[in-house]
């Protein structure tokens, strides 16, 4: 009974809290302005069903975020996503997960990077969220400042010809993940987001029909 007790305990009831309080936190929507018409601008949230990117039309990219940044002139949209360093570079697949590399990446202090991927068209999986100006403007700063002081590329990295990656500010944990990242690039952008979310289905809720 004792060793059941300590297995609830320690090992059990953690995760289970940090779901019940993720959950919770997810569903109370901040900065739920009606529509208006001058939400005149749009952008595009992409997930794979865990990992959530940011996309930009490659027009509505500021000069600032656009500098330093290896870009196609033929691409059409850009999509910026944060992680962690090992994760994104050593886990192209999620078959490529180990649990050392998860473990690290959830509760040990850890370099992270921005992935940024061009495509040529609109997919039909992705997310439309309007916005106004304003809005679009913060977005491209919160974005670029979460590269740092100067844009530094890792070498020979990317999954395809189509990506690549550069260092980004900030360590990634249980707290902090990718898709806490983006929702509070929302959030601070005065668009509608979660009041906090690990998850990728969160903020994408906000945004669906």
């Amino acid at each position: 009974m004792k060793l059941a007790k300590k297995i609830v305990l320690f090992i059990i009831l953690p995760p289970a809290l940090y779901f019940t309080i993720a959950m919770i936190l997810t569903f109370i929507t901040v900065n739920k302005h009606p529509i208006t018409s001058s939400q005149n601008q749009t952008i595009f949230l992409s997930s794979n069903g865990i990992h959530l990117d940011i996309i930009l039309p490659a027009d509505k990219l500021s000069l600032t975020l656009k500098e330093g940044l290896t870009l196609s002139k033929e691409s059409k949209y850009t999509a910026f996503g944060w992680g962690d360093k090992d994760f994104y570079l050593n886990t192209p697949n999620w078959s490529d997960l180990s649990l050392k590399t998860a473990f690290k990446a959830m509760f040990l202090p850890s370099e992270t990077l921005i992935h940024v991927s061009q495509y040529k068209h609109v997919s039909e999986n992705w997310t439309t969220v309007h916005l106004t100006t304003e809005e679009l403007k913060k977005i491209n700063q919160l974005i670029n400042q979460s590269f740092g002081q100067h844009k530094i590329k890792i070498p020979n990295s990317g999954y395809g010809k189509n990506d690549t990656f550069y260092k980004a500010t900030g360590s990634y944990s249980i707290l902090k993940t990718c898709n806490t990242w983006v929702n509070n690039i929302f959030k601070n952008s005065g668009l509608k987001a979660c009041l906090w979310t690990p998850f990728s289905f969160g903020l994408e809720s906000k945004y669906k029909d």
